[in-house]
Protein backbone atom coordinates (compact mmCIF):
# COMPACT_ATOMS: atom_id res chain seq x y z
CA UNK A 1 0.00 0.00 0.00
CA UNK A 2 3.03 2.19 1.16
CA UNK A 3 4.51 1.67 -2.21
CA UNK A 4 1.44 2.33 -4.54
CA UNK A 5 0.52 5.30 -2.69
CA UNK A 6 3.87 7.19 -3.37
CA UNK A 7 4.45 5.63 -6.67
CA UNK A 8 0.80 6.68 -7.86
CA UNK A 9 1.63 10.21 -6.84
CA UNK A 10 4.56 10.37 -8.93
CA UNK A 11 2.63 9.36 -11.93
CA UNK A 12 3.68 12.81 -14.69
CA UNK A 13 0.81 14.96 -14.98
CA UNK A 14 -1.96 16.64 -12.81
CA UNK A 15 -5.52 14.63 -12.49
CA UNK A 16 -7.21 18.19 -12.11
CA UNK A 17 -6.21 19.13 -15.50
CA UNK A 18 -7.47 15.85 -16.73
CA UNK A 19 -10.60 16.55 -15.24
CA UNK A 20 -10.81 20.44 -15.90
CA UNK A 21 -9.43 20.27 -19.81
CA UNK A 22 -6.16 22.58 -20.14
CA UNK A 23 -7.49 26.19 -19.06
CA UNK A 24 -9.41 25.61 -16.23
CA UNK A 25 -10.80 28.50 -14.00
CA UNK A 26 -8.51 29.17 -10.80
CA UNK A 27 -11.00 28.97 -8.66
CA UNK A 28 -12.48 25.36 -10.08
CA UNK A 29 -9.19 23.89 -9.55
CA UNK A 30 -8.75 25.42 -6.18
CA UNK A 31 -12.12 24.08 -4.66
CA UNK A 32 -11.53 20.27 -6.67
CA UNK A 33 -8.08 20.30 -5.14
CA UNK A 34 -9.70 20.97 -2.03
CA UNK A 35 -12.58 19.03 -2.18
CA UNK A 36 -10.09 15.85 -2.71
CA UNK A 37 -7.25 16.54 -0.17
CA UNK A 38 -4.76 17.34 -3.38
CA UNK A 39 -3.98 20.77 -1.55
CA UNK A 40 -2.00 18.64 0.90
CA UNK A 41 1.51 17.96 1.40
CA UNK A 42 1.89 14.21 0.01
CA UNK A 43 3.00 12.78 3.77
CA UNK A 44 -0.02 14.65 5.28
CA UNK A 45 -2.18 12.73 2.24
CA UNK A 46 -0.55 9.33 3.44
CA UNK A 47 -1.32 9.33 7.09
CA UNK A 48 -4.50 10.82 6.67
CA UNK A 49 -5.26 7.81 3.68
CA UNK A 50 -3.78 4.95 6.25
CA UNK A 51 -5.86 6.28 9.19
CA UNK A 52 -9.23 6.40 7.23
CA UNK A 53 -7.89 2.82 5.79
CA UNK A 54 -8.13 1.61 9.38
CA UNK A 55 -11.48 3.27 9.69
CA UNK A 56 -12.94 1.16 6.50
CA UNK A 57 -12.99 4.22 3.99
CA UNK A 58 -11.19 3.82 1.17
CA UNK A 59 -11.84 7.65 -0.14
CA UNK A 60 -13.51 9.87 -2.71
CA UNK A 61 -12.65 8.46 -6.54
CA UNK A 62 -11.99 11.65 -8.33
CA UNK A 63 -13.26 10.49 -11.28
CA UNK A 64 -16.13 8.99 -10.71
CA UNK A 65 -16.77 11.24 -7.71
CA UNK A 66 -18.15 7.93 -5.75
CA UNK A 67 -16.65 6.39 -2.79
CA UNK A 68 -14.07 4.32 -4.02
CA UNK A 69 -15.38 1.28 -1.38
CA UNK A 70 -18.86 1.74 -3.32
CA UNK A 71 -17.45 1.29 -6.88
CA UNK A 72 -15.37 -2.16 -5.76
CA UNK A 73 -18.86 -4.08 -4.52
CA UNK A 74 -19.78 -3.00 -7.54
CA UNK A 75 -17.15 -4.27 -9.84
CA UNK A 76 -15.13 -6.98 -7.84
CA UNK A 77 -17.94 -9.61 -8.21
CA UNK A 78 -17.37 -9.33 -11.69
CA UNK A 79 -13.97 -10.17 -11.61
CA UNK A 80 -14.76 -12.75 -9.25
CA UNK A 81 -16.84 -14.39 -11.30
CA UNK A 82 -14.08 -14.21 -13.98
CA UNK A 83 -11.45 -15.65 -12.38
CA UNK A 84 -13.52 -18.50 -10.77
CA UNK A 85 -14.94 -19.35 -13.91
CA UNK A 86 -11.33 -19.65 -15.34
CA UNK A 87 -10.07 -21.78 -12.62
CA UNK A 88 -12.95 -23.83 -13.05
CA UNK A 89 -12.03 -24.46 -16.41
CA UNK A 90 -8.51 -24.65 -15.92
CA UNK A 91 -8.60 -27.58 -13.55
CA UNK A 92 -11.39 -29.12 -15.24
CA UNK A 93 -9.04 -29.75 -18.55
CA UNK A 94 -5.60 -29.86 -16.95
CA UNK A 95 -6.03 -32.55 -13.87
CA UNK A 96 -7.46 -34.75 -16.49
CA UNK A 97 -4.60 -34.00 -19.39
CA UNK A 98 -1.67 -34.44 -16.78
CA UNK A 99 -3.39 -37.60 -15.24
CA UNK A 100 -3.46 -39.29 -19.01
CA UNK A 101 -0.11 -37.63 -19.48
CA UNK A 102 1.74 -39.24 -16.62
CA UNK A 103 0.25 -42.68 -16.73
CA UNK A 104 1.04 -42.62 -20.92
CA UNK A 105 4.69 -41.46 -20.36
CA UNK A 106 5.96 -40.62 -23.24
CA UNK A 107 3.41 -41.88 -25.45
CA UNK A 108 1.69 -39.74 -28.42
CA UNK A 109 -0.86 -38.54 -26.17
CA UNK A 110 1.62 -37.74 -23.62
CA UNK A 111 3.60 -35.25 -26.39
CA UNK A 112 0.39 -34.17 -27.34
CA UNK A 113 -0.28 -32.64 -23.65
CA UNK A 114 3.08 -31.30 -23.59
CA UNK A 115 2.69 -29.06 -26.90
CA UNK A 116 -0.83 -27.89 -25.52
CA UNK A 117 1.07 -26.93 -21.89
CA UNK A 118 3.91 -25.35 -24.11
CA UNK A 119 1.76 -23.23 -26.41
CA UNK A 120 -0.59 -22.19 -23.10
CA UNK A 121 2.46 -21.01 -20.76
CA UNK A 122 3.88 -19.27 -23.49
CA UNK A 123 0.75 -17.16 -25.31
CA UNK A 124 -0.36 -13.96 -23.64
CA UNK A 125 -3.72 -14.32 -22.12
CA UNK A 126 -4.44 -10.64 -24.11
CA UNK A 127 -3.76 -12.43 -27.42
CA UNK A 128 -5.33 -15.41 -27.34
CA UNK A 129 -8.82 -13.59 -26.68
CA UNK A 130 -7.72 -11.66 -29.71
CA UNK A 131 -7.78 -14.90 -31.83
CA UNK A 132 -11.21 -15.86 -29.91
CA UNK A 133 -12.83 -12.93 -30.89
CA UNK A 134 -11.96 -13.03 -34.50
CA UNK A 135 -12.40 -16.95 -34.38
CA UNK A 136 -15.39 -17.27 -32.84
CA UNK A 137 -17.35 -13.99 -32.54
CA UNK A 138 -16.06 -12.51 -35.86
CA UNK A 139 -16.07 -14.77 -38.18
CA UNK A 140 -18.11 -17.92 -36.96
CA UNK A 141 -20.77 -15.61 -35.02
CA UNK A 142 -21.09 -18.41 -32.34
CA UNK A 143 -20.62 -16.15 -29.20
CA UNK A 144 -20.43 -12.14 -28.16
CA UNK A 145 -17.19 -10.40 -28.61
CA UNK A 146 -17.24 -7.98 -25.81
CA UNK A 147 -19.72 -7.28 -22.40
CA UNK A 148 -20.84 -9.85 -19.76
CA UNK A 149 -24.14 -10.93 -18.39
CA UNK A 150 -24.34 -11.48 -14.68
CA UNK A 151 -26.09 -14.27 -13.96
CA UNK A 152 -27.87 -13.01 -10.52
CA UNK A 153 -29.18 -9.86 -13.21
CA UNK A 154 -32.82 -9.73 -13.08
CA UNK A 155 -34.37 -10.99 -16.36
CA UNK A 156 -35.98 -7.24 -16.19
CA UNK A 157 -32.42 -6.05 -16.83
CA UNK A 158 -31.31 -8.68 -19.40
CA UNK A 159 -32.65 -7.99 -22.84
CA UNK A 160 -34.25 -11.61 -24.36
CA UNK A 161 -34.38 -13.18 -21.34
CA UNK A 162 -37.82 -14.28 -19.18
CA UNK A 163 -36.26 -16.09 -16.60
CA UNK A 164 -33.52 -16.86 -14.18
CA UNK A 165 -32.62 -20.04 -16.26
CA UNK A 166 -32.44 -17.44 -19.30
CA UNK A 167 -30.40 -15.14 -17.56
CA UNK A 168 -28.07 -17.90 -16.28
CA UNK A 169 -27.63 -19.28 -19.83
CA UNK A 170 -26.79 -15.47 -21.87
CA UNK A 171 -23.90 -15.46 -19.01
CA UNK A 172 -22.49 -18.64 -19.32
CA UNK A 173 -22.34 -18.13 -23.52
CA UNK A 174 -20.97 -14.33 -22.86
CA UNK A 175 -18.44 -16.14 -20.37
CA UNK A 176 -17.23 -19.01 -22.37
CA UNK A 177 -14.66 -16.57 -24.47
CA UNK A 178 -13.09 -14.66 -21.95
CA UNK A 179 -13.06 -17.52 -19.51
CA UNK A 180 -10.85 -19.13 -21.82
CA UNK A 181 -8.77 -16.44 -22.98
CA UNK A 182 -7.95 -15.69 -18.90
CA UNK A 183 -7.92 -19.60 -18.05
CA UNK A 184 -5.65 -21.24 -20.23
CA UNK A 185 -2.33 -20.10 -18.91
CA UNK A 186 -3.80 -21.64 -15.50
CA UNK A 187 -4.39 -24.96 -17.62
CA UNK A 188 -1.25 -25.08 -19.00
CA UNK A 189 0.26 -24.49 -15.72
CA UNK A 190 -1.34 -27.02 -13.61
CA UNK A 191 -1.00 -29.55 -16.80
CA UNK A 192 2.41 -29.16 -16.23
CA UNK A 193 2.70 -29.67 -12.33
CA UNK A 194 0.03 -32.57 -12.19
CA UNK A 195 1.94 -34.43 -14.75
CA UNK A 196 4.92 -33.92 -13.00
CA UNK A 197 3.80 -34.71 -9.94
CA UNK A 198 1.81 -38.08 -11.17
CA UNK A 199 5.27 -39.33 -12.79
CA UNK A 200 6.98 -38.68 -9.28
CA UNK A 201 3.39 -40.62 -7.07
CA UNK A 202 3.45 -43.72 -9.78
CA UNK A 203 6.94 -44.11 -9.04
CA UNK A 204 6.44 -44.68 -5.11
CA UNK A 205 7.51 -47.77 -3.22
CA UNK A 206 3.77 -48.01 -1.85
CA UNK A 207 2.27 -47.77 -5.53
CA UNK A 208 4.81 -50.62 -6.76
CA UNK A 209 3.93 -52.62 -3.72
CA UNK A 210 0.39 -51.85 -4.66
CA UNK A 211 1.31 -53.01 -8.05
CA UNK A 212 2.83 -56.26 -6.38
CA UNK A 213 -0.49 -57.63 -4.62
CA UNK A 214 -2.12 -57.69 -8.19
CA UNK A 215 -4.03 -54.03 -7.31
CA UNK A 216 -6.22 -52.97 -10.91
CA UNK A 217 -4.20 -50.09 -12.23
CA UNK A 218 -7.12 -47.67 -12.63
CA UNK A 219 -7.27 -48.21 -8.09
CA UNK A 220 -3.60 -47.74 -7.76
CA UNK A 221 -4.29 -44.25 -9.54
CA UNK A 222 -7.62 -43.42 -7.52
CA UNK A 223 -6.60 -44.56 -4.31
CA UNK A 224 -2.75 -44.36 -4.26
CA UNK A 225 -1.34 -41.72 -6.62
CA UNK A 226 -3.55 -39.25 -7.36
CA UNK A 227 -4.38 -37.82 -3.59
CA UNK A 228 -0.76 -37.26 -2.81
CA UNK A 229 0.24 -35.75 -6.22
CA UNK A 230 -2.60 -32.98 -5.56
CA UNK A 231 -0.31 -31.15 -2.64
CA UNK A 232 2.28 -29.32 -5.86
CA UNK A 233 -1.12 -28.74 -7.60
CA UNK A 234 -3.38 -27.11 -4.73
CA UNK A 235 0.06 -24.95 -4.45
CA UNK A 236 0.46 -24.27 -8.17
CA UNK A 237 -3.20 -22.42 -8.16
CA UNK A 238 -3.37 -20.89 -4.63
CA UNK A 239 -0.26 -18.93 -6.62
CA UNK A 240 -1.35 -18.51 -10.06
CA UNK A 241 -3.65 -16.21 -8.45
CA UNK A 242 -1.45 -12.94 -8.68
CA UNK A 243 -1.20 -14.12 -12.55
CA UNK A 244 -5.08 -14.67 -12.79
CA UNK A 245 -5.55 -11.01 -11.36
CA UNK A 246 -3.24 -9.66 -13.57
CA UNK A 247 -4.51 -11.51 -16.35
CA UNK A 248 -8.16 -9.81 -15.75
CA UNK A 249 -6.57 -6.70 -15.76
CA UNK A 250 -6.24 -7.38 -19.84
CA UNK A 251 -8.89 -9.95 -20.37
CA UNK A 252 -11.20 -7.60 -19.09
CA UNK A 253 -9.94 -4.57 -21.41
CA UNK A 254 -10.24 -6.84 -24.45
CA UNK A 255 -13.72 -7.90 -23.81
CA UNK A 256 -14.80 -5.17 -22.56
CA UNK A 257 -15.98 -6.47 -18.94
CA UNK A 258 -16.84 -4.24 -16.89
CA UNK A 259 -14.69 -5.08 -13.62
CA UNK A 260 -11.74 -4.72 -11.02
CA UNK A 261 -9.38 -5.04 -14.33
CA UNK A 262 -11.06 -2.09 -16.56
CA UNK A 263 -11.62 -0.10 -13.01
CA UNK A 264 -7.97 0.33 -12.49
CA UNK A 265 -7.24 0.73 -15.95
CA UNK A 266 -9.46 3.97 -15.74
CA UNK A 267 -7.65 4.66 -12.19
CA UNK A 268 -4.36 5.19 -13.83
CA UNK A 269 -5.19 7.00 -16.86
CA UNK A 270 -7.21 9.43 -15.03
CA UNK A 271 -4.47 9.29 -12.30
CA UNK A 272 -7.42 8.90 -9.65
CA UNK A 273 -5.09 8.12 -7.02
CA UNK A 274 -7.58 6.99 -4.37
CA UNK A 275 -9.19 4.74 -6.74
CA UNK A 276 -5.85 2.79 -7.74
CA UNK A 277 -4.95 2.84 -3.87
CA UNK A 278 -8.60 1.04 -3.68
CA UNK A 279 -8.01 -1.35 -6.27
CA UNK A 280 -4.21 -2.48 -5.60
CA UNK A 281 -5.65 -3.10 -1.67
CA UNK A 282 -8.32 -5.40 -2.68
CA UNK A 283 -5.99 -7.07 -4.99
CA UNK A 284 -3.77 -7.99 -2.53
CA UNK A 285 -6.50 -8.98 -0.06
CA UNK A 286 -7.75 -11.72 -2.83
CA UNK A 287 -4.39 -13.20 -3.47
CA UNK A 288 -3.14 -13.47 0.71
CA UNK A 289 -7.07 -15.11 1.26
CA UNK A 290 -6.33 -17.63 -1.89
CA UNK A 291 -3.42 -18.27 -0.42
CA UNK A 292 -4.61 -18.60 2.78
CA UNK A 293 -7.34 -21.11 1.38
CA UNK A 294 -4.21 -23.18 -0.20
CA UNK A 295 -2.24 -23.58 3.18
CA UNK A 296 -5.59 -24.89 5.04
CA UNK A 297 -6.69 -27.55 2.12
CA UNK A 298 -3.35 -29.32 2.26
CA UNK A 299 -4.36 -30.22 5.65
CA UNK A 300 -7.15 -32.03 4.06
CA UNK A 301 -5.23 -34.12 0.79
CA UNK A 302 -2.60 -34.75 3.50
CA UNK A 303 -3.18 -36.65 7.19
CA UNK A 304 0.88 -35.80 7.83
CA UNK A 305 -0.48 -31.89 7.47
CA UNK A 306 -1.30 -30.81 10.24
CA UNK A 307 -1.97 -27.16 11.79
CA UNK A 308 -1.32 -26.84 15.62
CA UNK A 309 -0.85 -29.77 18.33
CA UNK A 310 -3.92 -31.83 18.04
Amino acid sequence: MTITFFLANQIPGDPVDIMLGPTPAQEQVEAIRARYGLDRPIHVRYFAYLSSVATGDLGLSIYYDRPVLEMIILRLPVTLLLMLSAFAFAIVTAIPLGVISAKRRNEPADHVSRIISLIGVSTPSFWIGLVLIIVFAFHLGWFPARGLVLPWESPANVRGAATQVEVIRQSAHHLFLPMIGLGTLQMAQITRIERSSMVDSLQGEYVKLARAYGVPESTIVRKHAFQVAQLPVITIIGLGLSTALGGAVLTETVFGIQGMGRLIITAIQNQDYQLIMGTTLVFGFVYVIGVIVTDITYSYLDPRVTYGDE
